[in-house]
């Protein structure tokens, strides 16, 4: 028996010509997808960095200290990882302000600066 020749179907090679085009759309897929994924988590390392920031200020401002000039350093825990921070405290023409740089590094890298946050702090008089 034989088969017509206006037999409907796809020849070997219009199937293989189809899955090269599909696995180069996958692979193009694929990568989009993983750049994707590493920018989101260097994203949430600096989301982090700035939350560590913003709390060393509001320390300071909740407990109303007036912190000698200087630089100060110390590390903070956040979503289980230990980010350092450097504070700079400078005076300011005023002598009832203070400003604080607030500067916070990588876990991984301690030298490399994910976030700088500058605030003031006021001395009101009691």
């Amino acid at each position: 028996m034989s088969l017509p020749r206006n037999s409907a179907g796809f020849t070997l090679l219009e199937v293989l010509v189809a899955l090269a085009i599909l696995a180069i759309a996958m692979a193009a897929v694929s990568r989009t997808a993983s750049s994707s994924i590493r920018n989101v988590d260097a994203l949430r390392i600096r989301v982090i960095a700035d939350w560590v920031a913003q709390n060393r200020l509001a320390n300071h401002q909740a407990m109303s200290d007036w912190p000698a000039q200087g630089i100060q350093t110390g590390s903070e825990d956040q979503a289980g990882q230990t980010y350092p921070w450097q504070e700079e405290v400078i005076d300011t023409p005023n002598p009832t302000m203070r400003r604080i740089v607030v500067s916070v590094y990588s876990p991984d890298d301690g030298k490399f600066k994910l976030r700088e946050l500058t605030g003031y702090l006021v001395q009101y008089p009691r």
